[in-house]
């Protein structure tokens, strides 16, 4: 597969963020709020929304304070765990997986043997 960028050439820029103004979230709101409910998922769709964004903003509006909300997509992203915290954490995740799995297999033995103690005793009896 060949690129379509000439040698060379910049990569095109990533596109920005999408922001939303004041007004485009009252028309949202407004919008989905007048729609009946097999149309309500077609708007979020339209508008590469979900329904978090409309619930959230319904409540600004209700509390007065739309143009002081943000949105989770203009939000700076987290911060990135560093490579050995989050190695650290993927072994301490493993780690009380087989813990787990140990005492399972050790109730299974414990079981196990009552049966076989049980099996003998039986065995014993009987002969």
């Amino acid at each position: 597969m060949t690129s379509t960028t000439r040698p060379g050439a910049d990569p095109a820029p990533k596109p920005k963020r999408r922001t939303f103004s004041a007004e485009y979230k009252l028309r949202i709101v407004a919008e989905y709020d007048a729609a009946p409910a097999g149309e309500k998922g077609a708007i979020l769709r339209r508008e590469r929304l979900y329904s978090s964004h409309v619930i959230e903003w319904r409540q600004a509006r209700d509390a007065g304070a739309l143009k002081a909300l943000t949105d989770h997509r203009t939000t700076p992203a987290r911060s990135k765990r560093h490579p050995a915290e989050a190695e650290a954490a993927r072994l301490r995740k493993e780690n009380e997986r087989l813990r787990q799995e140990v005492a399972r297999k050790d109730a299974a033995l414990e079981v196990l043997g009552k049966t076989h103690a049980l099996l003998e005793t039986l065995s014993g009896s009987a002969g």
